[in-house]
């Protein structure tokens, strides 16, 4: 199993592209301890050959043009028109970040698009969604805790953890950690290797941690270092947890919520553009490093 991260940054990438506050400041001015990444997804393989798209972001046609595992194989038949590598989309709930580069996938490539009926449901309401050819796009509804192989001999299984419902469909009092159909982890399982995907999480409840004891990878929501980030920095008055993203540090962090759980790699991923982890030498990234983390990046490649 072969796991690539296309993004590796919250909604808007690193910089936004208005964006000035102290972290994005060092990117503009040309400093070599940070570097641009893309809105979160990724793709994996149990074959080498056919892949499963995990969201699919707003960069994604930038990002199939720096990966060449995602691109169509210079061998194809010369008759061929239309191939790709990506055999499958599944998508993990319905934010801007994770389903705008659907619209991407138009050009009349076969493919199934998998998610919770709820994630479907809120994509079928949408009638840009339309230009995505149904005698081409099948959507498939996915059950938790169901077993699937969306493409050759890559097990997976979808699971709810704590979220909330994507920005655009927030209205009066929003419940924010319930557990349903709209934010999803998953399970990717092949040759006798596990790995989880879990872009956002509210909180990590002792079911959670029980189900990813002795992964052999984990890609986790760093999107906040603090909660109080985005306030700190200027540029908005949302916590981390009101926006469905637990911190990384604090009380209930993410930082030491799987301690001991004999996990073999674990890195974040979904990291906003305010996160001093960003940062390469920053007392930030030194202090995840140390706790055993990894900071994703993009085109960074992982094989548990």
């Amino acid at each position: 199993m072969r796991l690539f991260v296309l993004g590796s940054a919250a909604g808007g990438g690193y910089p936004q592209w208005n964006c000035l506050c102290d972290v994005c400041r060092l990117y503009w001015a040309g400093d070599s301890r940070v570097m641009a990444r893309s809105q979160s997804s990724i793709a994996a393989t149990a074959d080498g050959r056919n892949w499963l798209l995990i969201n699919a972001s707003p960069d994604l046609r930038e990002q199939i043009l720096r990966s060449p595992p995602l691109q169509p194989a210079a061998g194809t038949s010369a008759d061929q028109r239309r191939a790709s590598p990506i055999g499958a989309v599944l998508v993990t709930n319905g934010d801007v970040d994770h389903v705008a580069g659907l619209l991407t996938l138009r050009e009349k490539q076969s493919f199934p698009l998998y998610g919770t009926a709820g994630v479907l449901g809120v994509i079928a309401d949408n009638p840009i969604f339309s230009v995505l050819d149904p005698a081409h796009v099948t959507r498939r509804p996915v059950m938790m805790g169901k077993t699937f192989e969306p493409v050759p001999g890559l097990q997976v299984e979808v699971f709810s953890v704590p979220g909330k419902v994507p920005l655009y469909l927030e209205e009066g009092e929003v419940d924010v950690g319930e557990e349903g159909e709209m934010t999803i982890g998953v399970r990717l399982t092949a040759h006798g290797k596990t790995a989880y995907y879990i872009p956002g999480c509210a909180a990590v409840p002792d079911r959670l941690r029980d189900r990813v004891r002795e992964a052999d990878a984990l890609l986790f929501d760093g999107t906040v270092f603090t909660d109080d980030e985005m306030a700190k920095a200027g540029v908005g008055q949302k916590t981390g947890r009101r926006m469905g993203h637990m911190p990384i540090t604090g009380e209930g962090g993410s930082l030491a919520a799987f301690d001991g759980l004999n996990i073999a790699s674990r890195a974040y991923i979904h990291i906003n553009n305010t996160n001093p982890i960003l940062i390469e030498d920053s007392r930030e990234r030194q202090m995840v490093e140390a706790a055993g983390w990894q900071v994703a990046k993009d085109g960074m490649e992982i094989v548990p």
